[in-house]
């Protein structure tokens, strides 16, 4: 019978040698990720050094193809949180800010759970309680992308061998708490502009006035449907106002990576993203009046800037807007907010899927779900076909 050969990764005996000065030699083999046996060794002063400096040596031998530590059942959560966002970065499928949510919501929500368990322990008896206090205590959205990032990192871990199978995959699906879109009525968009127009405006109001383009922002949301990155994003050479009625092209979005300057990234969230959107005449009025400050600028120039000339960042963008909304008390309004409600207006005109190809949905159940806010009106068709149970007269009363 053919003996067994030994597992990738682990080392045989250590012998040791004494040399002259008084140094000692700690020598073993070891099999390694491409299946060889080779011999590694380390010297030092003395005997128990050598024998840590060869430790030290195997764990950094220790890697896998793609360079990273070598997983087992008694590697750290830990250990695999640094394996699993190495990968990200190897593979490079995801956009920035996707990687920093990931790499955020790893070290903020799940990390400070797990991070002392092998993963052996990470078992879906740990899991399922841990989701279920998250959505309890902070919210469901915060345990569903807690759970996005467990099972990501535990995925490779199960492909790498190091666990059997991801336990996320055996959890309990987590229940979704009912919730329905809501979008904002004409009333309270006329509100919003109001208070964008007056915001720092007026005798006695120290400092320069806004520079106006919070307003411009909001009318451009409201006329394309476009997420806030995309507005950002428009360029001098993505606007046509020859045509009618005038056009927008998105085609890109604005992006913050952790350590790194704003810039514009050259494509949207996601492929169906890219759109050209016919905009309605008051869209098309801001868009001329950026386009008059642009006139000397570069076709490639970007219609909104900081102070600047730098890209604005959407995180500003929301903060100006809850700061201009919360002086006069109104509150809850984010930017989209203006999404749902464009979702919406569509909808009850022209349909769900107008509405999602407005808004660049590959499906419109996406938008159906969560950007249309439910119409619970009755066809007024039924009044008049109940009127046949009206009560009849008697021949009686005709007399």
């Amino acid at each position: 019978m053919a003996r067994p050969r030994t597992p990738i990764g682990t080392f045989g005996d250590i012998d040791f040698t004494a040399l002259a000065a008084g140094r000692s030699r700690a020598r073993t083999r070891v099999r390694d990720f491409d299946g060889q046996v080779r011999r590694v060794e380390a010297t030092a002063s003395s005997r128990k050094l050598a024998e840590h400096r060869l430790k030290e040596k195997l764990a950094q031998r220790a890697t896998h193809v793609g360079g990273s530590r070598q997983l087992t059942p008694d590697s750290s959560f830990k250990e695999l949180v640094e394996v699993w966002l190495a990968d990200l970065d190897l593979e490079g499928g995801l956009a920035p800010s996707t990687r920093a949510l990931y790499e955020r919501n790893m070290r903020q929500l799940v990390m400070p759970a797990f991070e002392h368990y092998t993963l052996r322990e990470v078992t879906i008896g740990r899991i399922e309680p841990f989701l279920k206090s998250l959505a309890a205590n902070k919210s469901y959205s915060y345990a569903k992308q807690a759970k996005t990032v467990l099972n990501l990192a535990l995925g490779l871990a199960a492909r790498y061998e190091a666990i059997p199978k991801n336990p996320v995959r055996e959890a309990k699906r987590m229940k979704k708490p009912p919730s329905e879109a809501v979008s904002l009525t004409h009333d309270q968009v006329d509100a919003i502009r109001a208070a964008a127009r007056a915001w720092r405006r007026g005798p006695g109001v120290p400092g320069p006035p806004p520079d106006g383009q919070l307003e411009q922002i909001i009318e451009v949301m409201l006329g394309t449907s476009a997420r806030i990155g995309e507005v950002l994003a428009i360029r001098k050479c993505d606007v046509d106002v020859t045509r009618t009625p005038s056009t927008v092209l998105i085609c890109g979005t604005i992006v913050s990576p952790k350590g790194r300057p704003t810039v514009r990234q050259p494509h949207p969230k996601t492929t169906s993203s890219t759109r050209l959107v016919s905009v309605p005449s008051f869209t098309a009025a801001v868009l001329r009046e950026r386009l008059v400050v642009l006139a000397d600028e570069p076709p490639d120039r970007l219609l909104f800037f900081s102070r600047n000339r730098t890209p604005l960042t959407t995180n500003n963008v929301r903060r100006r807007l809850r700061s201009v909304l919360s002086d006069v008390g109104i509150t809850g309004v984010t930017p989209h907010a203006f999404r749902r409600t464009v979702a919406t207006v569509v909808d009850r005109a022209g349909g769900a899927e107008l509405a999602a190809e407005m808004l660049g949905h590959s499906s419109s159940e996406i938008t159906k779900k969560h950007y249309i806010e439910p119409d619970r009106t009755v066809n007024p068709l039924t009044a008049e076909i109940l009127e046949s149970l009206a009560p009849r007269r008697r021949d009686d009363e005709m007399e």
